[in-house]
Order: structure tokens, then C-alpha cells, then sequence
């Protein structure tokens, strides 16, 4: 399973955004099934959690060892398959780059060299020292003192910096220090869409407020939901639908 993250997910954010300006559906098409009143809202929410938790089971996500590297990886997997962040994670790892400090002292020829598997290995070279200046400045490095801020203030400053959007924010929030904050990504819109439960309208927090109003606020469950969502959309909501064998086939 891979991640996907506001700023990023396996596929192009550019794609999703040409869609939309052309008012069309994720996949192109108009076709959707219908799911009109907030009651409607809820049972299929409700219910998809169930039928994606029987199909795949716990999905024990995000894959880190440390907050610090689970921050890491979600910077790496903007607008890339987590697979190929991954790798990037390893040769971090491999380079002794995997902690704030020497992440800051390091060239940054040697992080983008770490960092090429990724792709957009400049860009995510600037966002990754962006994120560890904004660490030592703020917290001297502590990410631990950094999650001691309040959610919402944390979100702020986390927005301010650059190259983290709202999807890597709410991703280091909910899957590093374990707060219920619901990540949404493309996958997640796509479905939503295809099912009738948004429409092409909806932006990111409207999709985040839908799944926190009809749900228990609770980080275990946020976090395997946004999994579960993710790996249906990789493996069956794809661009070219798998609906026969999707475990939404009929919702």
C-alpha cells in the first residue's frame, strides 16, 4: 500500500486539477450512483468502512520507525507512488540522513542525491531542508516539542511551511503523533465521486469535514480508513476502473 497525501498521491495532482477545471469527474466520465441526504451520507460511510475493512484488514500504516522519518516519507510521496518514496526513505536512511540534525547540516547536493528515487528531487530537496530549518528554528530540532503544540495551531505553522499543504500536514499530525485528524486525498475524492456522495465542488475540507462529522473522532480509526480508501483506489478506482472485483461494487 502506498500513501497519498493533499500534496501528492500515486498519481499527478495536475491530472485531478484539468479534470476538474473541465468540469468533468476524476475519471472523465458523468456517470455516478447517487447518495443524496446526510442520513444517506453517513450509512454509506458507515458501510464502506465495513465492506474495505473485510476485504483488506488492518493495513498497520504509515510504515516509519520514528515520527521524524513518517514526516520525511510524506514530504518524499508528494505526487509520487510510495514505493518510489520508499526508496528514497532507504537511501536517507543508508546516508545517515534520517534525523533532524544531521538532515540540516547536511549539503544539499547529498540530500538530493538521497532523495532521487522520489522524483522532483530539487523540489523535494528544498521542502525537506524547508522542514528541518522550520524544525530547528521553531523547536531546535525536537519533533517531539513540536507536537506539543495545540492541532490547530500545529496545522498553522505547518501550512506556513514551504511545500507542505494541507494533505502532508494533516498526514504528519494524524500518522506521526497519532491525532484524529482525517487525511483526504485524490483516491478518497475519487471515490466519494464515483459514488455520489460529493461532487466535483467539494474541496479538501469539505471532504475532511464530511468524514469527521459522520465518524467517531478516534486516530485508530481515521488512520485505517484513510488506508483503507487509499489501497481501494490504487488497486480497484484506478483511472480505469476495476468495479467487478472492488469491494464498493455495490454500495
Amino acid at each position: 500500500m502506498q500513501p497519498a497525501s493533499n500534496d501528492t498521491v500515486v498519481e499527478s495532482r495536475r491530472g485531478v486539477d484539468d479534470a476538474e477545471k473541465q468540469g468533468k469527474s476524476f475519471d472523465g466520465r458523468e456517470q455516478r450512483r447517487g447518495v443524496d441526504s446526510g442520513k444517506n451520507k453517513r450509512t454509506w460511510i458507515e458501510n464502506a468502512y465495513t465492506k474495505m475493512n473485510e476485504h483488506f484488514g488492518d493495513l498497520h500504516w504509515w510504515p516509519a520507525e520514528t515520527p521524524f522519518e513518517m514526516a520525511v516519507g510524506a514530504i518524499l510521496t508528494q505526487n509520487t507512488a510510495w514505493t518510489n518514496a520508499s526508496r528514497a526513505v532507504e537511501k536517507l536512511r543508508g546516508a545517515g540522513l534520517l534525523d533532524p540534525f544531521s538532515l540540516y547540516q547536511a549539503d544539499w547536493r547529498h540530500i538530493a542525491e538521497a532523495v532521487h528515487p522520489a522524483g522532483f528531487y530539487n523540489i523535494k530537496t528544498d521542502r525537506l531542508k524547508a522542514f528541518v530549518d522550520f524544525l530547528r528554528e521553531c523547536y531546535g530540532g525536537d519533533i517531539e516539542a513540536m507536537f506539543a503544540e495545540e492541532t490547530d495551531r500545529l496545522r498553522e505553522l505547518l501550512l506556513s511551511v514551504r511545500g507542505i499543504g494541507k494533505e502532508t500536514a494533516d498526514s504528519i499530525m494524524l500518522y506521526g503523533d497519532n491525532r484524529p485528524v482525517f487525511v483526504v486525498d485524490a483516491y478518497t475524492k475519487r471515490i466519494l465521486e464515483r459514488h455520489g456522495v460529493v461532487d466535483q465542488g467539494w474541496t479538501y475540507d469539505d471532504v475532511q469535514r464530511l468524514f469527521v462529522e459522520n465518524l467517531p473522532c478516534k486516530a485508530a480509526l481515521f488512520n485505517q480508513y484513510h488506508a483503507l480508501l487509499v489501497n481501494t483506489g490504487k488497486l480497484f478506482c484506478r483511472s480505469s476502473p476495476r468495479c467487478d472485483d472492488c469491494p464498493l461494487r455495490d454500495m
